[in-house]
């Protein structure tokens, strides 16, 4: 792949960027926060060592950015997301653990203010769904990776969650989801389509994998369906999905209530499917 010296200009930023879908309502963020590198990035830890420098794009509240922090210490970890309120959360998080090697920033992936060949590792974990252009976007974190570094990304894959028992209003939910989600520009199903969007991005160096986030016990599965119902009636996702006409405010109460339901089945199980691509600069 040829490299570029210049920022990406493949489109405009506004041309590019999605507009966020979730939003940051607490139901959101209690889900962010409960990431770490070993349940969203073990697909990357053997990559990692001591003293490398690690850019982590769309870092949300954090956790995970803390955990890649100590893992290359004293190696830097630069961290950025384009919602100022939520990088105060994320530096928080570093002072409490007394981590001394990692700045927050904000910064739109598309157009990454960092120069070329900045990092050794550059890292996203459900960003690329999130965006409008995920080619330009991986094209710009391979720009400011160094020559033989890794491009790292994890995604979610809607349209391959699955559950039991089966439950019509869940299924209602899952629809309009990808439904909200596309109409914002994203792409709910990106999981799948990592390695396709790596190829178009010039990488020629990918390893893929997957892995699940599963939610089986009643611990498990009353704090999984209630974000989820939480986030389906409070959260801008709930907002977004009236205000764009794809359901009223009684379809999402709804939604909610065979969240909360299909919480209490004693064998209920629900996946959650990831695509991953370590990609080689």
């Amino acid at each position: 792949m040829s490299r570029s010296t210049s920022r990406s200009t493949s489109g405009s930023v506004s041309g590019e960027t999605a507009v966020y879908t979730h939003g940051h309502h607490e139901s959101v963020l209690r889900s962010h926060r409960w990431r770490t590198a070993a349940n969203s990035a073990a697909y990357l830890l053997g990559e990692l060592r001591p003293g490398l420098t690690v850019l982590d794009v769309g870092c949300g509240p954090g956790t995970i950015t803390a955990d890649l922090a100590a893992l290359v210490a004293p190696g830097r970890v630069t961290a950025v997301d384009a919602a100022p309120g939520v990088l105060e959360q994320a530096a928080a998080v570093a002072a409490e653990r007394g981590l001394d090697n990692v700045e927050f920033t904000v910064a739109d992936v598309h157009a990454l203010d960092f120069p070329d060949d900045s990092f050794d590792v550059v890292h996203a974990h459900q960003v690329l769904q999130h965006v409008g252009d995920p080619v330009a976007a991986l094209r710009e974190m391979r720009r400011v990776c160094r020559p033989g570094g890794i491009v790292a990304a994890r995604d979610a894959d809607y349209g391959a969650m699955t559950w039991f028992p089966s439950d019509a209003g869940m299924d209602r939910w899952l629809e309009l989801y990808r439904t909200v989600a596309r109409a914002n520009g994203g792409e709910p199903d990106a999981g799948r389509r990592l390695l396709s969007w790596a190829r178009r991005a010039g990488f020629t160096d990918v390893t893929c994998t997957s892995s699940m986030w599963t939610f089986a016990t009643p611990e498990e599965r009353d704090w999984w369906c209630g974000l989820w119902a939480d986030r389906t009636v409070a959260s801008a996702y709930a907002a977004r999905a009236v205000a764009g006409g794809h359901a009223t405010t009684s379809d999402l109460e709804d939604i909610a209530s065979s969240w909360r339901a299909w919480a209490h089945h004693e064998d209920g199980w629900f996946g959650t499917p990831h695509g991953e691509i370590l990609c080689r600069a």
